[in-house]
């Protein structure tokens, strides 16, 4: 689809004119750019808020000021960091591309559009930003904030998640980028999709777009963009068994290919529905594991992107000789237990009933 270029002037133009005059949003990450600080500030930042994000990356920053430093890093360390910030693929391919870079790269960020966008979790998002930020080359950013301005602005109605819908916004992104200073741009384009046109209650009242603004002027904001897909959530049901001997806690940690794989959690039976005390000993049992006595010690729910986790949680007195061999875990103590990084989930029961 066509748009007349006095359309897309007045778009460019009014965009740098509020970022000169009215953007107050800082950021951490605008201040002295590095690739490094912009590769990291955008991989914390993928499915997080910036509000949520901004004190995970000024930790990481204070602990690990450079690439090499976090190329270093243990795994246990860097994933305790990023505890409950969810979404934990980000993390292990955070620490796969520091360590790719420092041992193959010499510590160097590639400065390439295409080697930046070969580096595993990065992608074409994340390679602009990078590409653009660091080193001012022209890439059009297209984000969540980026998608919803032009939809709006220019009444776009392809559902943005089609594969006619990305072709569409990543090109006209591409057209209306400000070749000489891309970086001024993007960053503008991203703010003014963050603060003024929001998802919920644009402050369209306000908005320099407004006089052109497709959307405004049909009175469709809340319409646009438009997705087609429905993403489908799934419940899975969660019952955590606390053993505990002698002022110690059993843990494994979750290996498989699933969500959370890394971080450690007590023991774990995972079914179709809920359980009854009655269904959870004959679990056990099946399990070659009797015991005297469980004790109720709670339940939460945690929405993920894609599945809802319901977890039960019992707590039960044994032997530090009850889990046998062939449960791979360790025996550690409530002193300790800092020292792991856990889900959210297990985060949040273990503060809940003092375990630290």
């Amino acid at each position: 689809m066509q748009y007349s270029r006095p359309a897309r002037t007045f778009f460019t133009q009014t965009l740098l004119d509020w970022h000169r005059n009215d953007n107050q949003r800082q950021l951490p990450w605008k201040q002295n750019a590095t690739p490094y600080s912009i590769w990291l500030s955008e991989i914390i930042l993928q499915q997080t808020r910036v509000a949520q994000g901004t004190p995970y990356y000024e930790r990481f920053i204070e602990a690990y000021p450079n690439i090499i430093a976090l190329a270093r890093a243990s795994d246990n360390d860097v994933f305790r960091l990023w505890q409950g910030l969810g979404y934990y693929n980000r993390c292990r391919n955070l620490l796969h591309t520091a360590r790719y870079i420092a041992d193959k790269l010499k510590g160097v960020f590639p400065t390439r559009y295409d080697d930046i966008l070969s580096l595993k979790g990065v992608g074409a998002y994340t390679a602009a930003a990078i590409a653009s930020f660091a080193y001012e080359q022209p890439y059009a950013v297209v984000d969540g904030n980026v998608l919803r301005l032009l939809a709006r602005y220019f009444g776009i109605t392809t559902p943005i998640d089609s594969a006619e819908g990305k072709k569409q916004m990543a090109q006209l992104a591409q057209d209306l980028l400000l070749k000489e200073a891309p970086a001024t741009y993007n960053q503008a384009i991203m703010d003014f999709g963050a603060t003024v046109c929001t998802p919920a209650l644009p402050q369209c009242d306000e908005c320099p777009f407004a006089t052109q603004c497709e959307a405004y002027k049909k009175d469709n904001v809340s319409l646009l963009p438009i997705k087609s897909k429905k993403t489908l959530n799934k419940t899975r049901h969660f019952t955590y068994i606390i053993w505990e001997s002698q002022s110690k806690i059993w843990l494994q940690k979750r290996e498989q290919k699933d969500i959370w794989r890394g971080l450690y959690e007590p023991f774990l039976i995972e079914t179709p529905k809920p359980v009854t005390m009655k269904k959870l000993s004959a679990l056990l049992q099946q399990r070659g594991m009797t015991i005297d006595q469980l004790n109720e010690a709670g339940a939460s729910t945690q929405k993920l992107s894609h599945q809802t986790i319901k977890a039960q949680f019992y707590t039960a007195e044994v032997d530090d000789q009850f889990i046998d061999s062939s449960q791979a875990g360790i025996w550690v103590t409530h002193e300790d237990l800092k020292k792991y990084a856990f889900p959210k989930t297990i985060v949040s029961f273990f503060k809940k009933n003092n375990y630290f």
